[in-house]
């Protein structure tokens, strides 16, 4: 199902955003776009939509069972205003987003899909989820430029650290249950990062309702839903296992020719599965089992 734009879809396909979980894939590059699209179908997500350029191809499986949105990823604030503008058609749904070489990890994905772990989280109560973006990379940069393999995929065992969230609007107190997560390669090469997007933490899951705002640090405008857990006990978070720091570091000019292996003595070769990312920290299951 092809749409020429985001408001083609919310007027002439509104089941599309009539039953969730929806995920949402944005689409930056020609990388890795097919195996983004399945992942978060075999993950159990009742419909997908990829906004993505008309110019890139999709394989003949995935257009006759996804929404296709032509929409341009290079313009400002490109994120925000479509997610923004999905999130009131798509009131009392589950909504997810990430880009392209992107991935979702959550506690027992293996054998759990997305509809039974949202279950839960919603009998907790919570309208979202936090989740870390751990960063993916090659271990061969001669073989793979562009730092973008699967089967050659490593991550950070180790470097990870929070601080609190300051509440600009309340003399920098920190924020009640909020914090700011670091780490990765946005740590490891911070001196070719923006200070204002060195953050490794992501709202990717949450309840859409009237009203609800996505910002450009991918924080909301409703304060509980940037917290990572309820008052009374820990609550299930994720992992994005994701390419595209990696990827922007390596096509920067900036950065590329510094940049001659991600490899350092923290490196772990990925495993592809949430046994991994639960043993090193990086993501939990709360009261899920």
């Amino acid at each position: 199902m092809h749409h020429s734009s985001l408001d083609e879809l919310i007027k002439d396909a509104p089941e599309a955003l009539a039953k969730g979980p929806v995920a949402v894939i944005m689409v930056e590059d020609n990388v890795e776009i097919d195996t983004s699209l399945r992942h978060h179908q075999q993950a159990g997500f009742k419909t997908i939509i990829a906004l993505m350029p008309p110019e890139f191809d999709l394989p003949r499986d995935l257009s006759e069972t996804i929404h296709r949105v032509d929409y341009d990823m290079s313009v400002e604030m490109a994120m925000e205003t479509a997610i923004n503008a999905l999130i009131d058609p798509a009131a009392g749904q589950w909504m997810y987003y990430c880009y392209n070489a992107e991935y979702l990890f959550y506690p027992f994905c293996e054998t759990r899909n997305v509809v039974e772990m949202l279950a839960f989280h919603t009998e907790e109560r919570r309208s979202a989820l936090l989740a870390y973006v751990i960063d993916l990379y090659s271990d061969d940069l001669g073989e793979h430029p562009n730092a973008v393999s699967l089967d050659r995929a490593h991550l950070d065992k180790s470097g990870y650290y929070a601080l609190a969230r300051k509440d600009d609007a309340n003399g920098n107190s920190p924020k009640e249950r909020q914090l700011d997560f670091f780490g990765g390669l946005r740590w490891r090469y911070e001196e070719h990062v923006p200070a204002t997007r060195r953050k490794i933490d992501r709202i990717p899951l949450f309840r859409a309702k009237k009203g609800l705002r996505l910002r450009w640090d991918h924080t909301f405008n409703d304060e509980e839903y940037n917290t990572y857990a309820c008052p009374w006990h820990h609550n299930i978070t994720a992992a994005v296992c994701s390419f595209r720091t990696a990827k922007a570091l390596k096509s920067n000019p900036g950065s590329t020719f510094q940049i001659d292996s991600f490899k350092w003595h923290n490196s772990a070769a990925f495993e592809w599965h949430s046994r991994q990312l639960l043993d090193l920290g990086l993501m939990e299951p709360g009261q899920w089992f």
